[in-house]
């Protein structure tokens, strides 16, 4: 097998290459003002340790996996085209009221409560480019008002002269009768053909999502417009660049969804978080093999700090009303939860609370922290452990990047030290203390409001930086034992190639599955049937357009499901392909009851408030085959002696302390190591504090686990 893949962070760019056994690990800075040039460079070093010429490795790999930020980073920037927006007459000023809650949209907690200083986020598109026209539809689907064309093409030439340049149509109950969308868009293409220079990208909502709520729908289709034109190009020009270098095939786009597809079947809004949702798949694979029925993942690297969860059994946590920046958009996303602290997280000194705050903001790759010697000016998580003694100077980044200390001393007295005092390693002790606190507070709230214990299940850690920081964390939140997997420091990159070509289909609809009042069973089963035919097609249409044969496809149709008028909704996967009658009806409530009281426990079951199916899903995707879960080269160490020794600074011995420090291809299976001490990887570190040890597995991955038992 030979397989590529990429995953572009804040940061770093990371690669991970599969080749006829060999797996390969290589890191570049991430280049934001062009992603392809990190990209590339990522790719010469994966050749280089190969020593093949990169033309070579991409002419022969069967695949080339990338998730990207560029959607991420254009809507940080607001870098995107002017758009016209359709709507439904009645409905222009719904972007720019948003929700009853949308003043809280994408704030911190301590800001959504401040209703006295809340404000809405600012309109994405200005109110001249919103336009309404004449039609209706209704909840069923019936046509009320007829659409009427004369007045579309009247509103769509005045957009145009507003400088419109690109259309977003987002019409009322579209989701259940597509018409009057599909006929704004052939109204659309006869004003502007796409034969003749000035035709204009047409996105319609119902093509983006097909579950109702106006307003995050329409943003869901909004953001997607917003983002279309610099995915277009930019990845064009990346296709552009790898056929430049041999590579023949479609690159393949990783979708926050827990798959991938083509560019040509991805739009932009799936590629947000993409990276991440790798990382997890890789976790969901680590929980099949070692046997956890659940895993809570977390990745810590340059910018950020990732939380999800992965279940053995294989089924996705979702979150169907995900908040992209401060915007609600409805299009389901593997569930995330990223904090600002990674390894390059600026640190303040808070006047208020005379404390260290760490993050969200972070001094990403451009200019870096400030021990990169590339102009950083503020002091980050990574001088921190620079100053503590974590970080090698010669061998950061397997010695590609040479650090300097005394830059990371000097930007910690100038910045914390000289306003709160003590010495330069006590501030960096804050520094990790409070990095280490937020992770863990966010891990505890995340999951457990999933319904979730995080101190009874096994907790995993990768990225970067996560070995670093991830004995702090655990003690902080009471766990005692972290696993780091095999290829913890390109673990998403590794992911992307495990991942499969997959996409999701959805729709809203509102189904009593069991009435308490009559305490019979009233769904429809035929009407359920012919929802999930029409998805199953939808899904089947995409892979087969991407070249694959209908026999290769498989399905797995989802409820999304509640007791009665409850918040709380959980997805659970049909036990069969098809309901027949009551008995399998029957056996779904069941699953679903199953399903339930594992997350909330046995007694919080509510059936007697009813059963409701509120959306039907349909995942369709193609077996493919996985990379091992396997480490590169096993060394044939299993106690192996230190390499070197330097002082290292934890909060339980502030004055320092005598730490061995050494080299991970010297570390064998099965070798174990008492903390204190540093085991240096080529593109991690891991750093086992007092109190724990490091344990090294047959997979090339590693335990830490704490001895001491105390918390």
């Amino acid at each position: 097998m030979r397989r590529l893949a990429v995953d572009v962070g804040g940061t770093f760019t990371d690669c991970f290459v599969e080749w006829d056994g060999q797996h390969i690990e290589s890191k570049a800075l991430t280049t934001h003002h062009n992603l392809a040039v990190g990209f590339l460079e990522a790719v010469d070093r994966g050749a280089a340790q190969l020593r093949i010429e990169t033309g070579r490795l991409l002419a022969s790999v069967d695949s080339v996996r990338y998730g990207t930020t560029l959607g991420t980073n254009a809507l940080i920037e607001r870098r995107g085209p002017r758009l016209g927006v359709i709507v439904t007459m009645g409905f222009e000023c719904g972007m720019k009221l948003s929700r009853g809650r949308g003043y809280g949209d994408g704030l911190p907690r301590h800001l959504q409560v401040d209703l006295a200083s809340a404000t809405r986020p600012a309109p994405m598109v200005e109110q001249a480019l919103i336009a309404g026209v004449n039609e209706r539809i209704d909840a069923r689907g019936e046509v009320l008002l007829r659409l009427d064309t004369n007045d579309v093409r009247a509103k769509v030439r005045r957009l145009v002269d507003q400088g419109a340049q690109g259309f977003v149509v987002a019409l009322v109950n579209s989701v259940v009768n597509t018409s009057h969308e599909e006929q704004v868009e052939e109204i659309i293409r006869d004003e502007y053909p796409s034969t003749l220079f000035g035709s204009f990208p047409v996105i319609l909502s119902h093509r983006i999502s097909r579950r109702k709520s106006e307003y995050a729908r329409m943003m869901a289709a909004v953001v997607c417009g917003f983002l279309h034109e610099q995915m277009f190009y930019s990845l064009g020009n990346l296709e552009e660049a790898l056929r430049e270098r041999n590579y023949r095939k479609p690159v393949l786009l990783i979708h926050n969804t827990g798959g991938m597809a083509s560019l040509e079947s991805t739009h932009a809004l799936q590629t947000i978080h993409s990276g991440p949702v790798a990382g997890l798949g890789a976790a969901q694979r680590v929980a099949q093999e070692h046997s956890f029925p659940v895993v809570v993942a977390t990745d810590m690297g340059g910018t950020s700090f990732d939380v999800g969860i992965a279940q053995q059994q294989g089924s996705w946590i979702y979150d169907f009303n995900p908040v992209i920046d401060r915007w609600l958009v409805s299009t389901p996303m593997v569930y995330l939860r990223t904090l600002g602290a990674g390894g390059g997280s600026i640190a303040r000194y808070d006047r208020l609370w005379r404390t260290v705050q760490v993050g969200p903001d972070s001094a990403g790759s451009e200019p870096g922290p400030a021990c990169y010697g590339r102009g950083g000016m503020e002091p980050t998580v990574s001088d921190a452990d620079l100053v503590l003694g974590y970080l090698s100077p010669e061998y950061y980044a397997g010695g590609s990047l040479q650090l300097d200390q005394s830059l990371a001393e000097l930007v910690i007295e100038d910045k914390l030290v000289s306003q709160m005092g003590g010495s330069v390693v006590e501030a960096a002790l804050l520094v990790k203390q409070k990095v280490d606190r937020n992770m863990a507070d966010a891990v505890f709230m995340e999951v457990a409001t999933r319904g979730f214990d995080p101190r009874k299940i096994v907790l995993i850690s990768y990225g970067g930086a996560g070995p670093v920081h991830c004995c702090g964390f655990a003690t902080a939140l009471g766990v005692d034992r972290v696993m780091v997997p095999p290829f913890s420091a390109v673990f998403s990159a590794f992911g992307a190639a495990n991942l499969r070509q997959l996409h999701l289909h959805e729709r809203s609809v509102y189904l009593t599955v069991y009435n308490p009042l009559t305490r019979e069973v009233t769904l429809d089963i035929a009407a359920v049937n012919r929802i999930c035919d029409e998805l199953e097609e939808l899904g089947r249409d995409d892979l087969a357009r991407q070249g694959f044969d209908s026999s290769e496809i498989r399905h797995q149709v989802e409820f999304e499901m509640r007791y009665g008028n409850q918040l709380v909704q959980l997805s659970v996967p049909s036990p069969i392909a098809r309901l027949r009658n009551v008995d399998d009806v029957l056996g779904l409530i069941d699953a679903f009851r199953i399903n339930y009281s594992d997350r909330f426990g046995e007694k919080a079951a509510a059936p007697e408030a009813g059963v409701k199916i509120v959306a039907v899903r349909v995942v369709s995707w193609v077996i493919g085959t996985a990379v091992k879960l396997a480490s590169a080269e096993a060394s044939a160490c299993s106690s192996p002696r230190p390499a070197s020794e330097r002082m290292c600074y934890f909060l339980s011995h502030p004055k320092g302390v005598a730490t061995s420090v050494y080299r991970w291809d010297a570390v064998g299976a099965g070798a174990t190591l008492t903390g204190p001490a540093i085991v240096e990887a080529p593109h991690t570190t891991y750093v086992v504090e007092p109190g724990w040890k490091f344990e090294t597995d047959a997979s090339g991955g590693a335990w830490m686990t704490r001895v001491d038992g105390t918390h």
